[in-house]
């Protein structure tokens, strides 16, 4: 396993982190100031500050990219589908002109949730269905900008509103499904706080193999949790052993970043560079 004791090289901001203190250009000057060299911004905020400005101002500041959240968000009716798939595709064609490695999918879970308008369904098992078959459409596009997709399984507490894959099994047989060659066109980004908790998590890795393992992001789980969105930890006040899954993790071969994604009421009151000064020192002594 990789020693980040000694500098922060490895470490990527998902700009979520910090999304409450300044805009996505902002995010990236406090990023450049404290030396961190890479982000995963999400669509929304590139949209604020408009595409072409968000590739300047990460080409200017020096930064690679971990990944581009997100895509996903396939459930949806009929009359909502087409919209999913339009969706989807720009999000393509931005994580294209920003550079990122990847497109980290949450694949929605229920229509009315994932798609609002989207006429109301209990039937998850018709989600599943749809999911599977939207990611194969998705493929093709994003095959041809040469853009891998990453979907990440979610905690099941989301599996109404955010994702119904909820397990890295789920998510793998659909890359098997889909991608039987393991060709690196669609693996997994793996997040400690939606995953931490599964008995299966090691082998389902060890099956993943360094081909399916695109993303890895850290933060961690409290106990108790207030909100089940907005109360995510920074690595080392929870519960998680997130060592022993990176330890997995790069076992398998994955030698990207460690992503810090924290969405939490209590850090997004911080300031900036208080909240980055600790995702450091947290990545160097938990991570």
């Amino acid at each position: 396993m990789r020693d980040f004791s000694s500098d922060h090289r490895w470490l990527s901001l998902n700009t979520a982190t910090v999304r409450k203190q300044g805009d996505l250009v902002a995010i990236i000057e406090a990023c450049a100031r404290h030396g961190i060299r890479a982000i995963d911004p999400w669509r929304d905020q590139v949209a604020a500050v408009g595409l072409d400005r968000a590739v300047r101002a990460v080409r200017d500041a020096g930064l690679e990219l971990s990944g581009y959240c997100r895509g996903g968000m396939f459930t949806a009716d009929v009359a909502h589908r087409v919209e999913a798939r339009d969706d989807n595709r720009r999000a393509v064609d931005e994580a294209k002109a920003l550079g990122a490695p990847c497109i980290v999918l949450v694949v929605g879970g229920l229509p009315q949730y994932s798609r609002p308008g989207s006429a109301a369904s209990k039937d998850i098992a018709a989600a599943r269905a749809q999911v599977h078959d939207a990611i194969a459409e998705m493929l093709e596009y994003a095959k041809q900008a040469n853009m891998p997709l990453a979907i990440e399984p979610l905690h099941p507490a989301y599996a109404a509103d955010r994702a119904c894959v909820n397990t890295t099994k789920q998510a793998l047989d659909i890359c098997d499904q889909l991608d039987p060659q393991h060709t690196g066109a669609l693996g997994v980004a793996l997040d400690v706080y939606h995953i931490w908790w599964d008995p299966e998590l090691m082998p389902q890795i060890a099956r993943a193999g360094k081909d399916r393992l695109l993303a890895f992001h850290v933060c961690d789980w409290l106990v108790p949790t207030r909100d089940i969105l907005n109360d995510r930890g920074m690595m080392g006040d929870g519960v998680i052993d997130i060592k022993s899954v990176r330890a997995a993790v790069e076992a398998q071969g994955f030698a990207g970043y460690s992503e810090i994604e924290i969405f939490s009421n209590d850090w997004w009151g911080k300031p900036i560079d208080e909240v980055l000064k600790t995702c450091i020192e947290r990545h160097r002594t938990v991570v």
